[in-house]
């Protein structure tokens, strides 16, 4: 049984600071360029996989929300996704050859906003991935949607293409803070996409929602965590908005001064972490909660939960590849970006077919780092012999720098550190990221120059 989160404020104003979401290790903060379809080649050579998870990268929106740090195009033109499509079903042939031996297990469309593409563009692009993949029976086919863009008859034209998980970007239900984001939504339609996806039985809703945001306040966001609730979606991922608008343009047109306290975006998700509890609701990691019966919680309860790029899963045994414009695979030992701006991937794809632009090529650390990060992340425990006999070190020797990192949190409670365990304490498990951070080789010299988003 997972450790429910204990609170202790004294312990959040010490630690809430800023550090990575460790998606991957190492983070896509280390990828250099220099890599090319060969490294791609090699890493299939050598993987002992022959699962895969598909994510396909949708950059356009309708309109801009100020908060958002996604890879986004923001355009009103339909017939850009039309040329965007063109370019990607070139890029879809030619990585299906190099992945015949692959069998699908997971497909994501994410964005940007997927279901910006028409029901005739959708429909061209899961004909064009089925016609060149192979997927399992029961494979997970899952897409992002804005409820605001959704196009009448959308959610059945994408259940009879096969999509059987939804996930509906929300933020927040209160309409002074869409208008705040440039994100005005009414949420008598919310609640109607998410009843009509309910009818036509996707077998997974997750919803995603921001604290952080300009107007909130402590009692108006209980208000949408209250109105969430009642919507029971499956899974439900609260994210805390990172301000970074050296970084993000659009974020310059939020007023900081209207953002919530330090002080109440911490009650804030103090109550958000109380009510999903209450309401049923796993706590799986940092901003993520799913219902206790939801395969995830199962995984994360069986010691079988993973994460990836694409956040915490329960497919853990697949490689990732990635399509479309700034998408990332991880094959292997090898993590791949493509070109991350439209033009250069036109015409990367059309010069050379493939436009992949960065990568890394994890070493031996990496690879027991890795393992390292994704057992504390995704289950708050480790068992330091598990460890050593998969990578035939010894525990306390190899990580003796990150055992030194980790004795002041041990000291406050955070960590249990035995002579076989790693164990997360309740008051801890809020801080993972952090826990994880004393294992990252890579840290220090991203921190001279990177900005993270706090991990509270």
């Amino acid at each position: 049984m997972i450790n429910l989160p204990k609170w202790d404020d004294s312990l959040i104003k010490k630690y809430n600071v800023s550090g990575p979401r460790y998606t991957s290790y190492p983070t896509a903060l280390s990828l250099s360029s220099g890599y090319s379809e060969q490294d791609l080649k090699s890493a299939i050579a050598q993987s002992a996989s022959r699962a895969l998870s598909l994510y396909i990268h949708i950059p356009f929106c309708h309109q801009l929300c100020y908060y958002c740090g996604c890879n986004k195009i923001i355009t009103r033109h339909q017939s850009k996704a039309d040329v965007y499509l063109d370019y990607l079903e070139r890029e879809i042939a030619a990585k299906a050859t190099l992945f015949k031996e692959y069998q699908v297990e997971q497909l994501h469309l994410g964005g940007g906003t997927p279901t910006f593409l028409t029901a005739s563009q959708m429909t061209r692009l899961v004909t064009l991935v089925n016609q060149h993949f192979r997927f399992s029976d029961d494979a997970q086919r899952g897409i992002e949607i804005d409820p605001r863009s959704l196009a009448p008859d959308m959610l059945a034209t994408l259940r009879e293409l096969g999509f059987n998980r939804v996930s509906f970007g929300i933020q927040d239900f209160n309409d002074d803070v869409q208008a705040a984001v440039n994100r005005p939504q009414d949420i008598e339609s919310v609640l109607a996409v998410v009843a009509e996806a309910k009818a036509l039985g996707f077998k997974s809703i997750n919803t995603d929602m921001i604290y952080g945001l300009p107007l909130q306040t402590v009692n108006s966001y209980q208000t949408t965590i209250e109105q969430l609730i009642a919507l029971a979606p499956d899974r439900v991922s609260v994210f805390n908005y990172a301000h970074l608008p050296d970084r993000f343009a659009a974020q310059r047109k939020l007023k900081e001064a209207d953002m919530p306290s330090p002080e109440d975006k911490l009650q804030i998700f103090k109550n958000t972490l109380e009510s999903m509890q209450a309401a049923g609701y796993q706590f799986i990691g940092m901003d993520h909660f799913a219902k206790y019966d939801d395969e995830l919680a199962q995984a994360q309860r069986q010691g079988e939960l993973h994460r990836n790029f694409q956040g915490y899963t329960t497919h853990g045994n697949c490689d990732l590849l990635g399509l479309g414009v700034s998408a990332i695979s991880q094959i292997g030992r090898v993590i791949l970006q493509n070109e991350k701006d439209l033009k250069p991937y036109y015409g990367a794809i059309t010069e050379q077919g493939c436009a992949i632009s960065k990568g890394i090529s994890l070493n031996d650390d990496d690879i027991v780092r890795a393992a390292v990060i994704k057992q504390l992340i995704c289950h708050f425990e480790l068992d330091k012999k598990t460890i050593e006999q998969e990578f035939a070190i010894t525990f306390d020797s190899y990580f003796a720098e990150a055992l030194e990192a980790l004795q002041p949190l041990a000291n406050d409670g955070l960590v249990e550190l035995s002579a076989d365990r790693i164990t997360v304490t309740a008051k801890g498990n809020l801080f993972i990221r952090i826990i994880c951070m004393c294992f990252d080789a890579y840290l220090q010299q991203q921190i001279k120059t990177t900005r993270f988003s706090r991990v509270i």
